[in-house]
């Protein structure tokens, strides 16, 4: 059996070849078939370029359909998909290629010369540019290549995904994330937040994080929706949109802002079943002025790079505020004392979870990803928290760096 997260959404792609996949601010629509067969040729791509598997491909470029078709062609190919925010930093990208050592950068047309010179000083063999329609040598070379692809077989162990988290600490670890840790939490939030036949996901995250790249975008893969693929956001335009789609994920900035929008009334979002808000405690008052306006209790979860999803408030049922939730299917999620000993419901203490959905280690720190987890395998998150007597957690702080 191949598991590899790729075979794994494919197998959930409309039959009807012309079903809708990505929808552009430009109108233009990119079928599911479209997209399998570009990220085909991004896949070819890269074999071509001499990528074997586990080779890593960093990508420091803008949110578009051409970086979208790199990350899946890069799960087809066996690779391992390295995003970097556009707004890092040229020493911060220069230490994550160093750590990283990828085979392949990818970057934006306007930095081509200072990631060729940093590609020349980490013994990089190659660099490729994308721009923001498209333009650059990444999207020109796969455009040559065939759009047929054998998806490479990968065990649920192999690595997928490195992304570069900030603790406390202030230094970054590198997060490595197999095609089981990912496909684990598509299925779990595919199924806990009632995705179904007609949703259309409204996507204006960046696609640099776990959030918008994994959490937002897996469970549309796999339930075969249409994703309003937007470059940003835009709380007039949100609105204007949200005619149309049903789903949509943002962070607590993004709901303020919809507040500050006299539109922003339950006609206005009158076709929306579900609005998801998520890594930032959603403050009370903006949750009770959300719901006074539209109708809409937001749903709150709770997650890290590490694990993606791990709590979330549920779909039916009581969306308490305050808390993220419980435990999702398949997660451990425990709140310990200072010798790791469970607390009672009540009990402030350290948040430790354990599951599928959580990383394998962080890269080259075998130390560090030791210090991580307990004997028992569950990774200490850093944050603080507890339950209250109906197993909803609250987030109470963070104490320890990770």
């Amino acid at each position: 059996m191949n598991e590899n997260l790729y075979a794994l959404l494919a197998g959930h792609f409309p039959a009807v070849a012309d079903a809708p996949c990505l929808i552009l601010p430009n109108g233009r629509r990119v079928s599911y078939a479209e997209m399998e067969s570009q990220s085909a040729r991004y896949g070819n791509l890269l074999v071509a370029a001499g990528l074997k598997k586990g080779d890593r491909v960093a990508a420091q470029v803008e949110k578009t359909p051409e970086a979208l078709y790199l990350y899946l062609g890069c799960l087809r190919a066996g690779l391992v998909f390295l995003p970097l925010n556009p707004a890092c930093q040229r020493r911060e990208v220069e230490c994550f290629l160093d750590d990283a050592k990828p085979g392949l950068f990818v970057c934006r047309p306007e930095t081509l010369e200072q990631a060729q010179e940093l590609a020349w000083a980490a013994r990089m063999p190659l660099v490729h540019d994308l721009g923001v329609r498209g333009e650059g040598s990444l999207a020109a070379t796969a455009a040559e290549m065939p759009e047929a692809f054998d998806t490479a077989q990968s065990a649920g162990s192999d690595l997928a995904a490195l992304l570069y988290a900030f603790g406390t600490t202030g230094r970054a670890k590198g997060v490595m994330l197999s095609h089981r840790n990912l496909a684990a939490n598509a299925r779990v939030l595919h199924d806990y937040w009632g995705f179904r036949p007609g949703d259309v996901l409204l996507h204006m995250l960046p696609t640099f994080h776990a959030h918008g790249l994994f959490v937002a975008t897996h469970c549309a893969l796999l339930n075969g929706s249409p994703i309003l693929l937007e470059p940003e956001f835009d709380p007039q335009r949100a609105l204007r949109l949200m005619q149309d789609a049903t789903v949509f994920m943002g962070v607590p900035t993004y709901y303020t802002r919809l507040l500050q929008e006299k539109a922003l009334t339950r006609e206005a979002v009158a076709h929306m079943r579900l609005f998801i808000s998520g890594s930032a405690p959603l403050l009370p008052e903006t949750l009770n002025e959300f719901h006074a306006r539209t109708g809409h209790t937001v749903l709150e979860r709770y997650g890290m790079t590490e694990g993606g999803m791990l709590t979330s408030n549920p779909l039916e049922g009581e969306r308490r505020v305050g808390t993220v939730g419980l435990p999702l299917p398949g997660t451990e999620v425990r709140v310990v004392g200072e010798d790791d000993a469970l607390l009672p419901a009540g009990g402030i203490g350290h948040i430790q979870v354990r599951g599928d959905n959580v990383f394998m280690g962080y890269w080259q720190m075998p130390e560090k990803t030791r210090e991580a987890f307990t004997a028992e395998g569950f990774f200490r998150t850093g944050d603080m928290g507890r339950f209250d007597a109906d197993g909803y957690l609250a987030i109470i702080g963070r104490n320890t760096p990770r």
